[in-house]
């Protein structure tokens, strides 16, 4: 056993359970000395791997998304990593737009412009005090970005990345959204639950003139994920759902079009009526599914970082202007 200076205690491997048994989040973030947001953080990313919960099991306050549960090996194999937990911590350390642009030895705004043209996706975001969100970055993608592409670092923008930046485009949220997106549908346990992440980011009306059966928007209701925390006020709250839901023209295209093949999917092969009445037994989907990698490249456009002829005019938003201001903060 070993005792952390703030009183928590660890097991010692041999003190951990059995092979084929599993652990609660707060159990495995305390053995993996992580706070609770670098667990999540770890989760979303796959550092940590997790199973569903018994189907019969009752749906925790978070609904489906959030019971899961990390295999005692998966913590065995972390903790037994050289460096640990410093080598975990540093996998999962995130930065802002000022540490990020030091990261990179450029200036914010260079960082800036680079990040709003799609160069970086933000692994999180929060919406601080005065109602911005600022998005954070995994610093190890970062450093790899100025190892992979080094000539973005200096010199002139590409110029259809600068025809982009003036027309007003901004990638951040596109970019997080898809991330997100693809990290919930890793974990999406059938075709309706697949449909559901898709349909948690889409305005409401698009959702509505896609699935028109109430029915249907009940299950999706239902099986919809928490693409981030609620904020504790109307104001963030605001901010966040801005944050979350696509709003370009060309975005909301893509996921509508993923979310029709989902619904066609799912509807094959398990009526929405069923699903309400079986919601713990999801049933599983023969053949190919929307997987990550499929998001990743389909449901949302990746951001030209070697143009090689001119942009387009500038894509109309369906919304109007945020009352928010949503740039990076340091």
């Amino acid at each position: 056993m070993t005792v952390m200076c703030d009183g928590r205690r660890l097991a010692a491997a041999d003190e951990l359970p059995g092979a084929g048994e599993t652990l609660s989040p707060g159990q495995a973030a305390r053995e993996l000395e992580l706070r609770g947001g670098e667990f999540e953080l770890a989760v979303q990313l796959g550092e940590i791997a997790t199973v569903a919960p018994d189907p019969e099991a009752r749906p925790g306050p978070t609904g489906p998304w959030g019971r899961r549960r990390v295999p005692v090996e998966e913590v065995r194999r972390l903790r037994s990593e050289e460096g640990f937990p410093d080598t975990l911590r540093e996998r999962l350390r995130t930065v802002g737009a000022t540490e990020a642009a030091g990261l990179l030895d450029i200036g914010p705004g260079r960082f800036l412009r680079l990040a709003r043209a799609g160069c970086f996706a933000p692994a999180r975001f929060y919406v601080n005090r005065y109602g911005v969100v600022v998005w954070l970055y995994l610093a190890s993608e970062l450093t790899e970005f100025a190892d992979r592409e080094p000539e973005l670092l200096r010199g002139r923008i590409p110029a259809v990345m600068r025809v982009m930046l003036d027309g007003g485009q901004d990638w951040r949220g596109r970019k997080w959204r898809s991330r997100r997106v693809a990290q919930l549908m890793g974990r999406a346990a059938d075709g309706w639950q697949s449909a559901a992440v898709i349909a948690a980011v889409l305005p409401p009306e698009e959702l509505a003139s896609i699935a028109e059966d109430p029915m249907e928007r009940s299950v999706l209701r239902r099986l919809r994920p928490s693409l981030a925390p609620p904020a504790i006020s109307p104001t963030a709250q605001q901010a966040v759902e801005w944050a979350t839901v696509a709003a370009e023209f060309d975005e909301v295209l893509w996921y509508r079009v993923n979310l029709t093949r989902a619904l066609d999917q799912a509807r094959r092969h398990q009526p929405a009526a069923n699903r309400l009445r079986h919601p713990t037994r999801p049933a599983t989907l023969p053949g190919p599914r929307l997987t990550p990698t499929h998001i990743r490249t389909s449901a949302t456009p990746p951001a030209p970082l070697r143009p090689t002829a001119p942009a387009s005019a500038p894509i109309q938003t369906s919304r109007t202007a945020s009352p928010f201001r949503i740039e990076p903060d340091g």
